[in-house]
């Protein structure tokens, strides 16, 4: 899963890292400088139009073309002069730039392997859609989610999470380097083909360090029996790596397929942008209608209105309503539902209401011990709490759960990172190709104004002030759930020393 490094007279570039060694020694270069110099370095000889070069390093923003000029400018001064004069980096008048060094791909720097848990752990790879329908697609990816989420009950196996078992989807691995990469022995792999009210499922549990198939089997069933078969395949999952069932109390299963399709469908959309994200709140207020029973629409309905109220820039009272009702119904739906218990301890906490919202993450925690969503969303809260040495240690039990997770890991990771005073690694967490993202920026900026590298600082806050216009310390300082007195103050110290408004 690492990207190959690429090496060009005395300088190595890691596009995954994020890092420029000039003889070893790291240089000094800006995000923007980082983004560009890899687009053009990964197509060495090529004309990388001016389009194309903004959309890299300003993804999403509208920037004036005089901006790449400075950029490029900066990275010609900082290369210097090529191997054997000239520069390493082309005009090509009113169309773009090339690269005009020869490059070498050298691999990627191999990352420490995952020691593997004390206990059975496993992968379960995204099922393949073997029909000939592309809209199938979500039906085996629900499929994918919904084993993983009924193997990482069972307290007794270690499960990683989705979002980095989804990483490999379409990718030709072999599963040896797999469970490398994930710190994981077992994987679980198959295919899945639903046609003419039929469902078909092909399921093989791998242990990769022997290479053994210690299961595998075919079901073939009517597609109401779905879900018993996703229990028949997990009942088999666990005889063979623990020998007897151990099962948790079940979920709520949802009675409605097109509601069940709907809610896979919308946990897609849900992170892109506003406007996805308003597409899945109709398609989740879609799937509530056809099962009011099915407490996940619930669930992810609650954390649709939360992400309009981050996305608002603060929170509104409407949103902030609805999405803790939301979140209440689908507890009281299914009791048993980690998920669900997560986001209403998560939204109970903002609410100020602590001692509910402890409670709540406990349960999460124990009716799934391997919700790496929970551990991270725990983390967040327990930082602010004053409890940093928790907060790290939930957040770094996360990222073991998910290895390659969404983008708001990073931003918990760096925002304790700070916490603790570890701004160097802040820094480095926060700059990360995963993270870097408008709303992580005051914690990079703060990071770096605690270190004195004000310059540096100063240009973050400009940035972050793009996406945040109305952004002051004041009112995030009274919104965010602060239990903790020195904490806050720690933070806001470095948002002054930052420039962020008042």
């Amino acid at each position: 899963m690492q990207e190959s490094r690429l090496a060009f007279g005395p300088f190595v570039l890691d596009p995954g890292a994020g890092t420029l060694l000039r003889n070893g020694v790291p240089v000094a270069v800006g995000y923007r400088g980082l983004k560009l110099l890899a687009a053009l370095v990964g197509r060495p000889g090529e004309i990388v139009g001016k389009a194309e070069l903004m959309d890299a390093a300003w993804p999403g923003m509208a920037v004036e073309e005089g901006n790449l000029t400075v950029q490029i400018s900066l990275l010609r001064k900082l290369l210097g002069p090529a191997v054997g004069g000239g520069e390493w980096i082309a005009t090509i008048p009113r169309v773009g730039y090339r690269f005009v060094g020869a490059v070498e791909q050298i691999g990627s720097a191999k990352r420490k392997p995952l020691p593997l848990p004390g206990k059975p752990s496993i992968a379960v790879l995204p099922f393949v859609n073997v029909s000939n329908d592309p809209e199938q697609e979500s039906f085996a990816d629900g499929l994918t989610e919904d084993l993983i989420t009924e193997l990482s009950r069972i307290s007794s196996l270690f499960v990683i999470a989705r979002n980095s078992a989804f990483a490999y989807k379409g990718k030709a691995m072999d599963v040896r380097g797999i469970a490398e990469d994930l710190g994981v022995r077992f994987l679980l792999e198959g295919s899945a083909r639903r046609a003419a009210g039929r469902v078909r499922i092909n399921a093989q549990l791998v242990d990769a360090v022997s290479g053994d198939h210690l299961w595998a089997e075919r079901f073939d069933r009517s597609l109401e029996d779905i879900f018993s078969v996703q229990d028949a395949v997990t009942a088999k999952i666990v005889e063979a790596l623990l020998s007897r069932l151990r099962a948790p109390p079940p979920r709520k299963r949802p009675k409605s397929l097109e509601a069940y399709d709907l809610c896979v469908r919308a946990r897609k959309l849900m992170d892109d942008s506003p406007q996805t994200a308003q597409e899945a709140h109709l398609m989740l207020t879609r799937a509530v209608s056809l099962d009011p029973g099915y407490a996940e629409a619930y669930r992810w309905l609650a954390m649709n209105h939360w992400m309009g109220w981050v996305h608002s820039g603060g929170p509104t009272e409407a949103n902030r309503s609805v999405a803790l009702e939301l979140a209440h119904k689908a507890v009281e739906i299914d009791p048993n539902d980690a998920g669900s218990h997560w986001v209403l301890a998560y939204l109970l906490a903002y609410e100020r209401r602590f001692a509910e919202a402890d409670a709540e993450f406990a349960k999460a925690t124990e009716h799934d011990p391997n919700e790496a969503d929970a551990w991270a969303a725990m983390s967040d809260i327990a930082v602010l709490a004053g409890r940093i040495e928790e907060g790290l240690e939930h957040i770094h039990r996360a990222f073991r759960l998910n290895p390659f997770p969404a983008s708001w890991y990073y931003l918990v990771l760096g925002q304790a990172q700070y916490a603790a005073g570890e701004y160097e690694s802040a820094i480095e967490t926060l700059r990360k190709d995963e993270t870097y993202r408008t709303s992580s920026r005051r914690f990079l900026a703060a990071s770096l104004a605690q270190l004195g590298r004000l310059d540096e600082a100063r240009a973050e806050v400009e940035l972050f002030l793009v996406g945040n216009p109305r952004f002051t310390t004041r009112h995030w300082a009274a919104t965010e759930p602060f239990r903790d007195a020195a904490t806050l103050g720690h933070f806001v110290d470095g948002y002054r020393k930052a420039g962020l408004p008042e």
